[in-house]
């Protein structure tokens, strides 16, 4: 099992540089750091954090094609690889419909665009020619093969993951939905190149661990109640969940009361689009999601209300593998 932290680069930099720093101690293998355009450049963040630490691996989690070209996140991804002496990784995936129309970007035929980007990206971080002549030539990337993931939810996106990527990033917190995605990334993997490489079944998951078990509940909340106020509804039905209470919940954070959404969200709410509790309950969730088959634990906002205290927690956990 890897242990890795997701991290938003919307607070100082050197708040970003010692978090990495604290997880690379207490030995998570890798970081992801969202790229959203409204906060710091992943990349520039990224190549900070690599000068600052020594073992961790880091990516972007995830970059998207449309707001990214494909040749410029392998340029990127092969420059912090050489920055960081081979610890690059790299994360591909669609984005979302909302932030297209922001930027009055056309969201096109998301699983295509991906599996395409993902292709090219590969041909490029290899050291190979894309098209008649375009190449990476000018950088010194280290690793020979530098691990990229596809961020995956629905069927078809899951599929396509096996086929094209190294790794899945699976936006789920729950058994229930590990055990739909794995078959489907399996079913990718079965008709790819490549089926019997080894592969990376990511739990990309809400965590909040306290000491306080209703604490890590409460933290939980309001993260919870965006992801139930976008979730589709065949997900809400998988996890019992009405249809009318998510547009209750939705219609709260439209409103901008957060403390109604958050009252909203049960303990029930909370285990299906979250891992909550205390160091125990942590390690009893990742054994079942270890016994489906996922090999990398994500661990993802809201974490705790002191970040650096729950990341010692979850060090206990670690240091248990």
């Amino acid at each position: 099992m890897k242990f890795s932290l997701e991290l938003l680069p919307n607070e100082p930099v050197r708040n970003i540089v010692d978090v990495v720093k604290l997880a690379e101690d207490i030995g998570f293998d890798n970081v992801w750091i969202t790229d959203h355009y409204n906060n710091r450049d992943v990349f520039e963040v990224l190549a900070i954090v690599a000068n600052n630490t020594s073992t961790i691996k880091m990516g972007s989690g995830v970059s998207n094609p449309y707001v990214r070209n494909p040749v410029t996140i392998a340029a990127a991804t092969a420059t912090l690889d050489e920055i960081s002496d081979g610890r690059a990784i790299v994360g591909v995936g669609p984005g979302d419909k909302a932030t297209m129309e922001t930027l009055n970007l056309t969201w096109n035929k998301p699983v295509a665009t991906v599996k395409d980007a993902i292709n090219t990206i590969r041909t490029l971080v290899d050291g190979n020619v894309l098209g008649d002549n375009a190449s990476l030539n000018g950088i010194s990337r280290i690793q020979d093969y530098i691990p990229i993931y596809m961020a995956a939810q629905g069927p078809r996106m899951l599929e396509a993951s096996g086929e094209v990527a190294d790794g899945t990033l699976i936006n789920a917190s729950n058994e229930k939905d590990f055990e739909i995605a794995i078959p489907l990334i399996n079913k990718g993997i079965e008709k790819s190149a490549k089926p019997d490489r080894n592969f990376n079944y990511a739990a990309y998951t809400a965590c909040s661990i306290e000491s306080d078990l209703n604490r890590a509940y409460d933290n939980a909340r309001i993260v919870v109640s965006f992801i139930i106020a976008g979730a589709p509804p065949v997900v809400l039905k998988r996890h019992n969940i009405p249809v009318s209470v998510a547009d209750e919940i939705s219609n709260a954070l439209m409103n901008h009361d957060f403390k109604k959404a958050a009252t909203l969200v049960t303990d029930d709410m909370c285990n299906s689009f979250a891992v909550c509790g205390n160091p125990e309950n942590i390690m009893d969730k990742i054994h079942k999601f270890e016994e489906i088959g996922i090999n990398e634990f994500v661990v993802g906002s809201p974490i705790g209300r002191n970040r650096e205290e729950s990341l010692k927690l979850l060090g206990d956990v670690l240091n248990s593998y």
